[in-house]
């Protein structure tokens, strides 16, 4: 299973029912103001896979950006991470309803 799978998965068990743009980001919301770290999950791939409960380490970003298609070098780079979440949040725009 793709980390981005695990990610969804993780989101749509957070609600009963169908999870909507609007849901996830109040549920992410919850989650982020109730945990330890303060995460930024808008901004930061790593915060928003460490808010998910997802593995954030490099290897796992780097699997991520190769199934999303990212052509840069797998460094772990801001570029890279930025990028990253960028297409993240796309696809989940792009998977759940409004």
């Amino acid at each position: 299973m793709s980390t981005f799978s695990k990610i969804l998965d993780f989101l749509r068990a957070l609600v009963s029912g169908p999870l909507t743009h609007q849901e996830l980001e109040s549920a992410l919301d919850k989650l982020a103001k109730n945990s330890s770290e303060k995460l930024d999950w808008r901004n930061s791939i790593v915060d928003l896979m460490k808010l998910t409960n997802q593995d954030s380490s490099l290897k796992n970003r780097e699997q991520m950006a190769k199934e999303f298609g990212y052509v840069g070098p797998y460094d772990g780079s801001a570029t890279m991470n930025i990028w990253l979440h960028k297409r993240v949040m796309e696809e989940l725009a792009k998977t759940l309803p409004r």
